[in-house]
């Protein structure tokens, strides 16, 4: 069963890239995360993915001072990937200073918020479905999940935005 609005974000460890040096490799809690802040949170299947790459990272990038204005006090992306894909990839997409960038390893987090996904067949093993949720103090807030990985209308900044 998926997470729904009024649950508290379960328990989770994440990896991130810090600025110190090519191999500054963090890992922080969920509760770090969350905790005494306003959070815009998205997941997605996977770094490089056509979705992924053309819609749903470019925009929050695009739309992350509106978030910001609206009182959300970081962006996270959560994905399975390893911390330096998601390095290079936000980089590219003009993110790097605006989203943080949590690795999500085996998509132990979706999972545990039931929108873990099996793309064992295109070759990428456990994913997480898409979605974006507000997160207050650790409480979700505002929770959108598509209906298919191919879409992003429900999880995009512009509805996370209307949102809040």
């Amino acid at each position: 069963m998926a997470i729904e609005v009024g649950n508290r974000v379960p328990s989770a460890v994440f990896k991130w890239m810090g600025p110190d040096s090519p191999l500054d490799v963090r890992t922080s809690t969920s509760e770090e995360i969350f905790e005494g802040k306003t959070v815009a949170v998205f997941g997605l299947p996977g770094a490089y993915t056509p979705v992924c790459s053309e819609q749903h990272l470019p925009s929050f990038a695009k739309h992350a001072d509106d978030l910001l204005a609206k009182g959300i006090d970081t962006i996270v992306c959560i994905s399975a990937n390893d911390p330096f894909v998601l390095q290079a990839w936000a980089q590219e997409h003009g993110a790097g200073s605006s989203v943080m960038m949590l690795t999500d390893p085996g998509a132990g987090f979706a999972k545990s918020i039931g929108l873990g996904l099996d793309l064992s067949d295109f070759g990428l093993g456990d994913r997480s479905e898409r979605y974006s949720m507000i997160v207050k103090d650790g409480v979700v807030t505002v929770l959108n999940i598509e209906e298919s990985i191919l879409a992003c209308e429900a999880s995009s900044a512009d509805a996370l935005i209307g949102a809040v």
